[in-house]
């Protein structure tokens, strides 16, 4: 049962909005690209995207974002971590010395809803300095009609200037950058950073701590569905492949980051999708590719000619965290509705930099819910400010920093729902092969792809596995279109001690990140994950 629209959405009256010197409602893409060509904001490419370049920040920077520490919310976060606390009132000092900023600025507005099923959707109210942060806006989350935007409300809103400087010695912030979160009152800052990541971040924030209340399991996560009506959960963080393996054109796109798997089944939080652009291949990724040639793609720091105004995809000239933003129907197979069933394929994705764990392997339910609260992968170049190259981490329900409550109340409703709707489980590592980053290669796209779709389409069901010795998941011995050593990554390495000894030193890691957490989880989810050696 839905929770009522009145009860769902009571929160303390919302603080007066910015009063910018003037506002720009709800514009048009085409009157957005005239207002940044005009103003200088960035570069008409070939075939129409827009090209903008962030400036220092080309990537999140999650070490500068404070959650205000009120009464309405305190229970419910789970402090530490990611969750750094800011006082009330150093929050209404900084929001009031934002907001005077902007009072001498030109603002756009863009309205919009967050939330494709209309029983749990809100509605956000962005206000923006620049006229392509307001076209990622109306990219990213979903556009209103014209009657409802004749009777709009905003549930929370999103205040973005990037021309604001925090000071941390009056405001307690760690540097001029600050992100900052008021879950009672709906409402996110964000000053000091043009990476237009921070605000479609900062709504997810906000969705994944209002909609567990409610009945929802939030994810950071792909969905797509079959044509037999099965759908697929891929969770995962930046770069571990969402975006391309659920961009499939045997399958219907539902969306490709953000997600709530509620009673009704799935949908998805988002009207539009922020794929990473470096290399990416026409042949490979020939969908996502196509949109990086159309007007009304944002494209944030990909390489340009200024003359020929000819793009180059493979330059890192700025970062590796190239992106584009666009709207979800420039995927030619992708959903209207953004809605789907409820899913009979949970699929866990890592870039695992040290080689070691298996391309495909079937998990138990407590390995699912092992592996879900520990969130393993290698942070890829770029995405976070700091980031230079692969790096071993851990990041709780694969998106800790975008997670306001404990672990353990998204893994409970995840683990509910398996038993309910008994879905299948599948870890999937998309990183290296042969060695571990920098000696081993990534792992071949057209391999994991058919792994996939072997694990989605029942291929993999009545195949004999092996139990992986260290991980102790499942391993099929046989895939179509995959060579039978692929399937076992000791047999890639040519030294196997050496293999051994990263193994090793790969499954301590996931025994000292799971400490943690022991108290919290049930016997089998403790013994579910990787044995010291």
């Amino acid at each position: 049962m839905a929770v009522s629209p009145t009860l769902r959405h009571a929160a303390p009256a919302p603080a007066p909005s910015p009063k910018p010197r003037a506002t720009l409602a709800n514009l048009s893409t085409a009157e957005l690209y005239e207002h940044a060509a005009r103003d200088n904001e960035g570069l008409i490419a070939d075939g129409g995207p827009l090209v903008v370049r962030t400036g220092k920040h080309t990537g999140r920077s999650p070490q500068d974002k404070f959650t205000v520490d009120e009464p309405g919310s305190h229970d419910g976060v789970w402090w530490g971590g990611f969750n750094n606390p800011i006082s009330e009132e150093r929050y209404e000092a900084l929001r009031a010395r934002m907001l005077d900023h902007l009072s001498e600025r030109q603002v756009y507005v863009q309205d919009c809803f967050v939330g494709a099923d209309p029983d749990y959707r809100r509605s956000v109210r962005a206000y923006t300095e620049s006229a392509w942060a307001s076209i990622f806006c109306r990219n990213l989350f979903r556009r209103p009609s014209a009657a409802e935007l004749a009777v709009f409300q905003p549930d929370f809103t999103i205040i973005d200037a990037p021309s604001f400087r925090a000071d941390p010695a009056r405001d307690g912030t760690r540097t001029e950058t600050v992100i900052v979160v008021h879950y009672s009152r709906q409402e996110i800052l964000i000053g000091g950073t043009q990476y237009a990541g921070e605000i479609k971040k900062g709504a997810f924030g906000i969705m994944n701590f209002r909609l567990p209340d409610e009945g929802v399991l939030p994810m950071h996560s792909s969905v797509n569905v079959g044509k037999r009506g099965d759908v697929a959960v891929f969770f995962g963080l930046s770069g571990t492949g969402k975006t391309t393996l659920s961009a499939d054109p045997e399958r219907t796109l539902i969306g490709d980051d953000e997600h709530g798997w509620g009673p009704n089944g799935v949908f998805n939080f988002e009207g539009g999708c922020y794929a990473k652009t470096i290399r990416l291949s026409h042949i490979y990724e020939p969908d996502i590719y196509t949109t990086t040639r159309r007007f009304g793609t944002i494209l944030e720091n990909v390489a340009i000619d200024p003359v020929t105004r000819e793009l180059d995809l493979d330059s890192d000239l700025l970062t590796e965290n190239t992106r584009a933003a666009f709207p979800l129907d420039f995927i030619g197979n992708s959903s209207d509705l953004g809605m789907a069933g409820h899913p009979s394929n949970v699929v866990l994705l890592t870039a695992d930099a040290f080689g070691v764990l298996p391309p495909v392997s079937r998990l138990s339910r407590d390995q699912t819910l092992y592996h879900f609260i520990s969130g393993y992968t290698a942070k890829l170049a770029g995405t976070e400010v700091g980031v230079k190259e692969p790096t071993a981490t851990f990041s709780t329900c694969f998106g800790a920093p975008f997670m306001p409550r404990h672990p353990g109340v998204y893994a409970k409703m995840l683990g509910d729902r398996l038993d309910h709707h008994a879905a299948s489980a599948w870890l999937i590592n998309t990183g290296w092969t042969g060695g571990p980053y920098g000696t081993g290669e990534r792992m071949n796209i057209t391999y994991t792809r058919n792994m996939v779709r072997a694990a989605l389409n029942g291929d993999l069901d009545g195949v004999a596995t092996v139990t992986d010795p260290v991980f102790g998941v499942e391993v099929p011995v046989s895939c179509p279109g995959v060579p039978a050593d692929v399937l076992h990554p000791r047999q890639t390495w040519h030294d196997a001690e050496a293999y051994d000894a990263q193994a090793a030193k790969l499954a301590a890691m996931f025994i000292e990140n799971f400490r943690q957490f022991e108290s919290g989880v049930s016997e089998g989810i403790r013994l579910a994950g990787p044995r010291a050696r």
